[in-house]
């Protein structure tokens, strides 16, 4: 907030849940659709993100990255294949210790960037331009506490993607399942015929899931089911799990194998129970996206004009955008350059930032020439 405002914007202001709402006032005569640019301020709990210590290699000549402060934290060029473009960029990563947290810093930082690009440049016309920072999108309650009225916008563009020129249209649809077991328990000096163990009937139930619809063997537009969480002991146990797909009958057939899979194992024990719960995460964008593709038209023509080819893809997740688009926000996801994301070994080239700033710079312009 006190960035926003340092650069010029004036109603840059902070909510008691952590948003940050901001306005780059309109400076042409035209009627333009008010747009939002919105990136998450939050890490992945998944890697320490405390005491970021990042370093820039700069002009990257190919090969290894050694992170120096945990040697054994090696980017091999054989496996990050983004890497082949960045020759002679400067890559930024972390010391090896921590995450670096450019998902979504790196979003945020170009946001910022570009706003105080548009603040300085009166000659790129633009219309009403709406800034929103969010909390908590990594835990899936980015937009929870947004509030749509006083943002304002008609159409929105997260950025959080990943590789250069990728404009994303597409996410999962994504549901959270829990079974809850109900063991029998004994003493286990007196068990023979009698114990009916509920951890044992969760790992049951874990092995039986299909191994081509897991994460580890699934890519592009697959569906998967994933175990997150088991939590209990002989008596009680419960399985998180997070299900996936591109599209909800998909998903719900999913859902339905998962709870056959359930009721197959349960069928031996007798004197055992579960509950199985359903609760809805988030949709495919793309169902929103449909009916206003312009929206993402226009982002492919910005990319276009920064000289980098722009590539439509999908996203095997979600983004604050996908719960947007069905908030009334049409809200496609554009590259920030991160990758390897929630990992000590993200890195992000700045080069491929500076790319991503000129694209919301051309996007702006774009709106307007259009309106």
């Amino acid at each position: 907030m006190e960035e926003l405002k340092a650069i010029g914007i004036t109603d840059a202001e902070l909510d008691e849940h952590g948003y940050v709402y901001a306005t780059i006032p309109s400076n042409t005569t035209k009627n333009v659709p008010v747009l939002c640019f919105c990136s998450h301020v939050d890490t992945s709990p998944d890697c320490s993100g405390t005491n970021v210590n990042p370093v820039i290699h700069k002009k990257y000549n190919g090969g290894d990255i050694v992170l120096p402060n945990d040697k054994s934290q090696v980017i091999k060029f054989s496996e990050h294949v983004a890497l082949a473009e960045q020759i002679g960029n400067d890559i930024i990563t972390t010391d090896g210790t921590t995450l670096l947290g450019a998902d979504n810093k790196a979003g945020v930082a170009e946001i910022m960037d570009a706003a105080h690009y548009l603040m300085n440049h009166p000659e790129v016309k633009h219309g009403k331009i709406r800034i929103l920072f969010t909390p908590d999108e990594e835990i899936g309650r980015g937009t929870d506490k947004a509030e749509m009225k006083k943002l304002g916008a008609e159409f929105g563009y997260t950025m959080d993607g990943e590789t250069l020129g990728h404009i994303e249209n597409e996410t999962f649809s994504a549901d959270a399942v829990s079974i809850l077991i109900h063991g029998f328990p004994t003493h286990p000096g007196f068990a023979k015929d009698k114990m009916q163990h509920a951890v044992k009937i969760a790992a049951e139930i874990v092995n039986l899931i299909p191994k081509n619809k897991t994460p580890e063997t699934t890519e592009g537009k697959q569906p998967f089911m994933h175990p997150t969480a088991i939590n209990g002991g002989l008596e009680q146990v419960e399985i998180k799990f997070i299900i996936r797909a591109f599209d909800t009958p998909t998903l719900l057939a999913l859902e339905k194998e998962l709870e056959d899979i359930t009721k197959k194992v349960l069928s031996n024990y007798n004197k055992c129970s579960y509950e199985f719960k359903v609760t809805e995460q988030y949709r495919n964008m793309g169902e929103v996206l449909a009916k206003c593709p312009h929206v993402v038209d226009y982002a492919m023509e910005a990319v276009k004009r920064t000289g980098v080819k722009p590539i439509l893809s999908s996203i095997r997740g979600g983004t604050d955008g996908s719960r947007f688009s069905f908030m009334g926000l049409p809200c496609p996801n554009i590259f920030a350059g991160e990758h390897a994301f929630h990992s000590k070994q993200e890195w992000v080239s700045v080069q491929d930032m500076q790319k991503a700033v000129e694209t919301i710079v051309h996007l702006v312009s774009i709106w307007e020439e259009k309106s």
